[in-house]
């Protein structure tokens, strides 16, 4: 592995560079947090200007509408945008991060030609519906249950933690085809239609007061047979591959988001006078050094993942660490804001404090820590299961 870039790499870089001023600059200002439909109509406008402009799937097939670049490519971009303070994903991130490579990877050929195009163009908003009440941590205990009926699956049950499904037109759906098989293996992957009758979404209020996440409710919702990705009862398998793009890739905007974050940490502290603390400054150091080493693995698995096409258990490795460097990083924050730490009236302070709340939900999202650490201690270490 090679944590360099080419000639090649930095002129693209150079490129991205140049383009994103006026790109934003064409972009109206961003909408209020709990205005739904507006979020979304800013989200698709930004993937529409990415698509126009030939930055949209930078990796993905040029077939399906991608570049048809490299990973390496698609990192400098990220790189670049993050760095340039252009709008993120936004609502678009389940199809554009899981859903779509998803599909590129498992997907027919079908379900490619239908949805990865309309993915990139921002015509298509996708949710994830696989968390249950009873299956968080422990997924494959999901009951949300899909009988066949001729050429038809009928949906029953409940999905929680369903990220912008008030605006999403598609939802990747886990459910059980078959009761009496092992539970790892009577598990089916389904795309879902959100405006099939029968599905009630009732959005949940955050510890931040946002409402992003929704519990999701299916009755006798009608899912064709043809959206099925993979075999029937294979779901499983299909799902690890979603979660190798959600831990692998999916964790790069948030990591260099992290960096900034920092830098305005360090700022912050230096204006308090908490700077003068040499304890202090050995946390900052300590914080961001672990950080650029977390950038270094991100190097690593995007090599891997160009490679074979999807990333490895290193993103496990990755996703373990950042939560709990995410977790330390907001734990001192609160302390250097001390009495500043308990508002969120002040923008200087309060992006700190939100920082610390959102830090809470990364040792969750995505698949626990506990889970993540059975991961790495079986496939990279090799250790037997309990």
């Amino acid at each position: 592995m090679d944590l360099r870039y080419s000639d090649s790499e930095e002129q693209f870089r150079a490129e991205v560079r140049a383009w994103l001023p006026d790109a934003m600059a064409s972009m109206p200002p961003k909408p209020e947090a709990e205005d739904w439909d507006a979020r979304r109509a800013y989200d698709t406008r930004w993937q529409r200007l990415l698509h126009e402009a030939g930055y949209a799937g930078i990796d993905w097939p040029s077939e399906f509408g991608g570049r048809g670049g490299t990973p390496t490519e698609q990192l400098i971009f990220l790189e670049e945008t993050e760095l340039g303070g252009a709008p993120y994903v936004g609502v678009n991130f389940v199809g554009l991060l899981h859903a779509g490579p998803t599909l590129r990877a498992e997907g027919s050929d079908e379900q490619r030609a239908a949805h990865l195009p309309s993915i990139l163009r921002g015509d298509e908003v996708w949710c994830q519906g696989f968390s249950e009440p009873g299956a968080g941590s422990d997924l494959a205990a999901l009951k949300t249950r899909a009988e066949r009926v001729g050429d038809e699956y009928v949906v029953n049950g409940q999905k929680i933690w369903t990220s912008f499904a008030q605006v999403a037109d598609y939802c990747e759906l886990l459910v059980r085809t078959d009761p009496d098989a092992p539970k790892h293996r009577g598990i089916t992957w389904l795309i879902c239609s959100m405006d099939t009758p029968g599905i009630d979404i009732r959005p949940l209020r955050t510890i931040q007061g946002s409402s992003e996440f929704s519990e999701v409710f299916f009755t006798d919702v009608r899912i064709p047979v043809a959206n099925r990705v993979g075999e029937e009862n294979d779901g499983w398998r299909v799902a690890m591959v979603t979660f190798s793009f959600e831990r692998g890739t999916a964790f790069v905007s948030e990591l260099l988001g992290s960096m900034q974050l920092l830098r305005r940490l360090i700022a912050l502290a230096r204006k308090s006078g908490s700077w003068d603390d040499s304890g202090t400054r050995r946390e900052l150091a300590h914080l961001g050094a672990e950080l650029d080493a977390l950038w270094a693995l991100t190097k690593r698995n995007v090599t891997q993942a160009e490679r074979t096409g999807v990333p490895g258990p290193g993103g496990s490795v990755f996703k373990l660490h950042y939560s709990e460097v995410r977790h330390r990083m907001g734990d001192l924050a609160m302390r250097l804001l001390d009495r500043s730490s308990i508002t969120l009236d002040d923008d200087e302070t309060a992006e700190h404090v939100r920082g610390w709340m959102h830090a809470m939900s990364l040792t969750i999202a995505a698949g626990t820590s506990q889970i993540q650490r059975n991961i790495v201690a079986e496939r990279v270490l090799g250790l037997p299961k309990s």
